[in-house]
């Protein structure tokens, strides 16, 4: 019989710092059946914690996303509709396909001035207190802003909005998850029915509404509201993680923060390392084994949960040498942050933007940037790697 690892016996401190718990399975091998820490139930589920394995497992047609085909519905879909996180192909294809045509890169690059435009007005509003939650007055608001103004979606209530969020990809307690889901399909239903009635107005989500395939396919209103859900929410949380992980890693490091410091060009090289050293991203969500297969040996039965180790797999000494080491020089080809196969990370190229934007401009207005007490909890639950607080003086 296949040993259970009960991760919720590490406690607290696995919340804090789970690279310890990966490196101890790791050691042992690289797919583990182990018992997630909710507070609501022990939910089993194998875990792969090796890169090779990660990374083939990312791309593995027999790893469904959506769980109807073993017989499995979820909350999310449930309230907020199909999206690509929860397809697989030919549905997938087809919605991908669809917010390709609307998500551009060339809209991405559009966005580099308005980008740079919201970093300054926000460090010109930081600034002058000399000392802040970085999380509060820059991690949170820019990628928040940047996201809402390309969606088209209304100055809304920030504090509110960032409430609902992390009750849906981090609760403290699991049973708001459901209300969180009722309210931001609501809100969504509500904005896409604005958008409609307004007409072309420029915006993504008018443009989602309007995109036509060549065979004259559109989306429908359940997959407009799975489509503004899962770019609203991943397209801001993610880069919230990736923004302040990668900052505390820099804090935290001297010698590295130095060394960008007096040598700017390794800037895009400390992006790419931040997200694998601490990505925003802990595991990927669910898949389903939708027949048997093995993974490096391990059978895995038909209607099985695999979950993908992002993190763990990034700290594989296999692929990584020292890979606890934070190193801005590192050849990080290959990591897994943004995911892998058909699943890979559509905002990637706006995340990077965005980090390589805030992250130069604050250490050039900064120079003097330090850490000012202990972070904030880490996000709870096992989706999400980021911090609620950054203390920060400059």
């Amino acid at each position: 019989m296949t040993e259970v690892v009960d991760l919720g016996e590490f406690g607290e401190e696995f919340r804090r710092d789970p690279h310890p718990v990966y490196a101890m399975l790791r050691d042992r091998g690289p797919v583990h059946l182990v018992r997630l820490p909710r507070a609501d139930q022990s939910y089993v589920t194998w875990l792969i914690v090796g890169h090779e394995e990660a990374r083939a497992a990312l791309a593995d047609p027999r790893l469904a996303k959506d769980g109807s085909k073993i017989g499995m519905t979820f909350l999310d879909e449930e309230l907020i509709g199909k999206y690509l996180l929860a397809a697989d192909p030919p549905q997938h294809s087809r919605l991908r396909g669809l917010i390709t045509r609307a998500f551009t890169m060339r809209r991405v690059e559009e966005l580099r001035p308005r980008v740079q435009q919201i970093t300054d007005e926000l460090l010109d509003a930081m600034l002058p207190f000399g000392h802040g939650d970085l999380v509060d007055a820059f991690s949170y608001p820019l990628p928040i802003t940047v996201i809402c103004e390309l969606l088209g979606v209304p100055d809304m209530d920030r504090a509110e909005f960032r409430k609902l969020s992390t009750e849906v990809v981090a609760p403290i307690d699991p049973g708001t998850s459901y209300d969180a889901f009722v309210r931001l399909a609501e809100y969504l239903d509500d904005l896409i029915e604005d958008k409609r009635r307004a007409g072309p107005s420029g915006d993504l989500l008018s443009d989602l509404i309007r995109t036509t395939a060549e065979d004259g396919d559109r989306l429908s209103p359940q997959e407009l509201r799975g489509m503004a859900f899962i770019l609203l929410i991943a397209g801001h949380e993610t880069t919230v993680n990736l923004l302040t992980n990668g900052v505390h890693a820099l804090l935290t490091h001297p010698d590295q923060l130095a060394a960008l410091r007096a040598d700017t060009t390794l800037l895009d090289g400390a992006i790419e390392e931040m997200l694998r050293y601490e990505g925003p991203v802990e595991n990927g969500t669910f898949r389903f084994a939708a027949e048997p297969l093995e993974i490096a040996g391990t059978p895995i039965a038909k209607g099985d949960a695999v979950m993908v180790g992002l993190t763990a797999a990034d700290r594989d000494a296999g692929r990584y040498p020292a890979p606890d080491r934070f190193d801005i020089r590192r050849d990080t080809r290959g990591h897994l942050a943004f995911g892998h196969g058909i699943h890979y990370c559509l905002g990637a190229p706006l995340a990077r933007l965005e980090a390589r934007t805030a992250i130069r401009t604050l250490l050039e207005r900064a120079p003097a940037l330090t850490l000012d007490g202990p972070p904030g909890d880490w996000l709870p639950g096992m989706l999400m790697r980021g911090m609620r607080a950054l203390p920060v003086r400059w």
